[in-house]
């Protein structure tokens, strides 16, 4: 298996396994979405951890094996490669993406479909695409634009210059930098906290705020108000409110 799906504590972790520097190929791209689809359903899976391991996240596309393709293949393949991290980038629970060493290409552009970005002090993203003639494909020039504004994104895209984690921080392409060793634990952490909150709530901000940003801020606040009004038929909801009342803020235990 190029990527596997291990569940503790309701995180689960999608790991990427194809040593030595976890190049996404066709079969892991497809396994991508396979494990995404899988952690949407898993009732047990209530947040997730996208990791690479100890020494890598992910250094990009298989540059040999796209350079085998013309250009009708990746016309076929390309709808495939955005559906593949598209489908990562809809789960609807908390994502996190804990960054080690090289997050490149295809590997940042993962990275980008995460909800939160914990990286290592020794992490460095970027995407080179443009030094081979391309432009990013999976998702690219349009999550990254979103996340770092479109001045930015052109200056990483245009270069294809990689940023080290400082920078990274400095403008809002990872949300936190801590020891390279502590990434995955505290990217676990993280997502733990969360898997204890409401599903349903959760799910109902992450796509109240995502769809609201493709959208006018009209529609975005009928999302807003429609998911609102609906989780009042929750027992989610029932809890979280009988604890505040009975108990002060803070204290609810959601199943």
């Amino acid at each position: 298996m190029t990527a596997n799906l291990e569940v503790r504590d309701g995180v689960g972790t999608i790991l990427l396994d194809r040593p030595p520097m976890n190049a996404l190929d066709v079969a892991t791209q497809d396994r991508l979405r396979e494990l995404a689809e899988e952690a949407t359903r898993r009732e047990d899976v209530r947040a997730v951890v996208l990791y690479g391991g100890e020494k890598v996240f992910a250094a990009g596309a298989d540059i040999k094996e796209m350079q085998a393709m013309d250009h009708p293949a990746m016309v076929v393949r390309s709808k495939a490669l955005q559906d593949s991290f598209t489908a990562v980038a809809r789960i609807p629970k908390p994502v996190v993406a804990a960054v080690t060493g090289y997050a490149l290409g295809g590997g940042c552009e993962l990275a980008l479909c995460a909800d939160f970005r914990i990286a290592g002090d020794n992490a460095k993203l970027g995407q080179p695409e443009i030094l081979l003639g391309l432009i990013p494909g999976a998702g690219g020039t349009q999550r990254l634009a979103r996340l770092i504004g479109p001045s930015r994104a052109k200056d990483l895209i245009f270069t294809g210059r990689h940023v080290r984690a400082e920078e990274a921080l400095a403008i809002g392409l990872v949300d936190r930098v801590v020891p390279a060793a502590e990434v995955y634990e505290q990217a676990h952490a993280w997502a733990a906290k969360l898997a204890k909150g409401p599903a349903l709530a959760l799910r109902a901000a992450k796509e109240s705020i995502d769809a609201g940003l493709e959208t006018d801020i009209d529609t975005g606040l009928t999302i807003e108000r429609n998911w609102f009004a609906g989780l009042f038929a929750t027992e989610d909801r029932e809890r979280g409110m009988r604890s505040f009342v009975e108990e002060g803020p803070g204290k609810a235990k959601f199943l």
